[in-house]
Parts: structure tokens; sequence; C-alpha cells
């Protein structure tokens, strides 16, 4: 009788008030930063209060410009970082592919392959879809790069594909495909080292020296056995072969400026307040009688004191007086950097201060450009990037 009553039992279970309480819940669409590339010890409120639009300004300039070192440390951290993204951000999978390209180029690539994994859109959105090859080639997985090229549904015609393509179609043994779409892609566009290596491959002519520049030359390179230790590769390529995760933290050699400066960079390095040895060296660049050495050390006074919570209005008034130049960051970008501090959202300046570094390019802002985004940094709740932008400052500072 018990196999009969089970039944009904269940039956009933299924009709009664629990299945009406059975709710169907809409998960939102992910955004273009929540997904981790490591732990950065950032917050998960990274980005609250960013603007969009200066995300999407930004972000492809971190692909495109060379950075500094401390620069670049701090694109990588927050680009890496995950945490919700910035109003806007959900289902944009262009500025997720942006994200990607940026953390591939600065040399995170292991950061962007992780973010790519989970990437939604990879078939259909040509930043993803490039993103996505560039890593599978950079690790040596030219078959997953291939699939993604192959997949793709949009912008098949640009160059990037296009080339990629004729490498595709060579690993599959279609050598007469493989001719007429390199001839093709040196059509569109003449590239000497790519035409170099992929004629190599095809024709079987000398292939010259290794290339290293993204992941097809060094996919080519490879498939050619060539000397990869003499090639100049870029941070992507490096990053790649070295494993694939972050460069280290940055290391800069203070040692020359260290000695007049009472010692400040190595209580910079060590994360020391550094107002003990500020108003010394504020007195010491007010008075000295060498020109140079005075811009010096009002240089440097201007970075080191950027850290200071506040200083005495001996020392402010002095400060005043520096001879220091003004940077070149448009007037309103230093405006929306200061808001940014006062409101102490981190994402954006540290958003600001990238497009600033990006102007600069690889020696780093100017002294005025970089006090500014020390204590934007400093006061956002990003007093390490501050603390790296003081001492490459001070590196340069011979």
């Amino acid at each position: 009788m018990l196999r009969f009553v089970l039944p009904a039992l269940f039956a009933a279970a299924l009709s009664g008030p629990a299945a009406a309480q059975v709710e169907v819940v809409q998960l939102a669409a992910p955004d273009a930063f929540s997904t981790p590339g490591r732990d950065t010890g950032l917050p998960a409120d990274l980005w609250a209060g960013t603007p969009i639009d200066t995300a999407r300004a930004v972000l492809p300039q971190l692909a495109a410009k060379p950075l500094s070192p401390a620069a670049a440390h701090l694109a990588r951290r927050v680009l890496a970082t995950g945490a919700k993204g910035p109003d806007g951000s959900a289902g944009d999978e262009a500025l997720a592919g942006q994200r990607a390209t940026a953390l591939i180029a600065l040399g995170d690539v292991g950061a962007a392959t992780r973010i790519l994994d989970r990437a939604p859109g990879v078939d259909r959105n040509a930043e993803l879809a490039r993103a996505a090859a560039e890593t599978a080639l950079l690790s040596g997985d030219t078959a997953r790069a291939c699939g993604v090229a192959e997949r793709l549904a949009t912008n098949r015609g640009d160059i990037y594909w296009i080339r990629l393509r004729a490498f595709c179609q060579l690993e599959a043994g279609q050598a007469p495909q493989a001719q007429l779409t390199f001839e093709l892609a040196q059509t569109q566009a003449r590239d000497a080292v790519y035409g170099r290596l992929m004629s190599a491959r095809i024709a079987g002519t000398p292939p010259g020296a290794a290339s290293a520049r993204n992941g097809l030359d060094l996919a080519l390179s490879r498939a050619l056995n060539l000397d990869l230790a003499a090639a100049k590769p870029a941070p992507a390529v490096a990053a790649a072969l070295a494993g694939g995760e972050a460069p280290p933290t940055p290391g800069f050699d203070t040692t020359t400026i260290d000695a007049e400066i009472g010692g400040l960079a190595a209580a910079v390095r060590a994360g020391l307040p550094p107002e003990a040895g500020v108003s010394a060296l504020i007195a010491a660049a007010a008075e000295a009688a060498d020109p140079k050495t005075r811009a010096r050390l009002q240089a440097a006074a201007l970075l080191v004191s950027s850290l200071a919570n506040d200083l005495p209005g001996a020392d402010r008034a002095k400060l005043a007086g520096f001879a220091v130049p003004e940077g070149k960051a448009p007037a309103g970008r230093n405006q929306a950097l200061e808001a940014a501090s006062d409101t102490r959202r981190a994402g954006e300046a540290a958003l600001l201060a990238l497009w600033t570094c990006a102007d600069a390019g690889a020696a780093g802002p100017a002294t005025a450009d970089r006090a500014r985004i020390v204590r934007t940094l400093a006061r956002a709740g990003l007093a390490d990037d501050a603390r790296l932008f003081v001492l490459e400052g001070l590196a340069a500072l011979k």
C-alpha cells in the first residue's frame, strides 16, 4: 500500500503551497569589470562613482600608448581588480574587450586570460575576440586562437583577422588558401615582418630573425623554430615567455638623489610618513644657491610633500614660491582629478591619472603633473601607487 501513498504525497507536495513560492530571479548581466583577473587587494567598490565615459576614453589609450613603469603598474592593478563596474558597463562587451586588451599590452596576460575565460560575447564582439585570440597565441595554443577566428561573426574583414586566417589555413594544411589570404592581407595593409615570416612558412624563403611584437609574430617565429632570445619582445610577449603573470612591482634607483634629500626616498620606499624630513628638504630647496641644485631639490620637495597629510604654514609659504613649472595636463582633467580625490573615488582617480600618463609617454608625467597625481592617489586610497610615482620621479632627478 505504501508504494501507492508515496507517489500521491509527492504529487501533492509539488502542487502545494511550497511550489507556489518558487520565484524566478532575473540575474544581472555581467559588467565589464566584475570578473577578477587576480587578487590585487583593492576593494569591491573601486569603480563606484566612476563615469563610464571616462573608462571608455582611457582604456584604449592604455593598450596603444607606452606608459612609465609606475603608471603601468597602477594600470595593471586597477584593471585586474574584480569589482562592480561603473554604471552602464553591464553587458558592455566592447569595454570588457578593451579591459582585456589593455592588460595584455601591459604584460598581465594571465589576468586577461582569466577575465576572457568568463566573458560572454567572444563569438560576436571583435574586441573581445581579438583579445581572446591574442592570449591563445601568446600561450602557444594556436588551435584555440584559430577557433576564435573561425567562430567570430563580425568584422571578419579587419586586417588582424585576415592575417590570422592565413596563418590558421596554413596550420590546417591548406597552403593554396593560405597563399591567397596572405596576398589579400599584404595588399590591404603591407607588413614587412609578417610578410617575411609568412613567406618563410608558405614558400620556405629565408625567415630572417624572430619577431616578438605580438601573439601572431610569436606563433610564426615558434613555428619556424627561430631564436626568440634574439628578439626584443613587446610587454605582452615578454610576460608570456616568462609564464604569463604580471611583472613584479617596479624598483627605482634613488641612490643619487637620496644622498641630497636626507634619505627621504628610503623613507618613502619603506612606507613611512615623510613629514619628519620634508621641512628640512623644503628649507634646503628654498635656500639652495646653485640654480641646478635648487631646481632639483624643489622638484624633489614638491614630490615628497605631496604624500604629506598637512604641512606647517612656513613650509606651505616656501612651496608656494618654488619655480617648478606647471605640467601639461589640461585644466579640465586636473579639476576632475581633484574632484575624484575629494570624494575618494579611487577608480576614477586612477583612470584620470593614467590618462595624463598615457599622454606623457614612457618617461612619465612632468613633475607638476606627477605631484598632482601623487596627491590624488594618496587621498583616494591608493597610497602604495602614489609612493611608486614619487620614487619614479625622484629617480629621474639625476
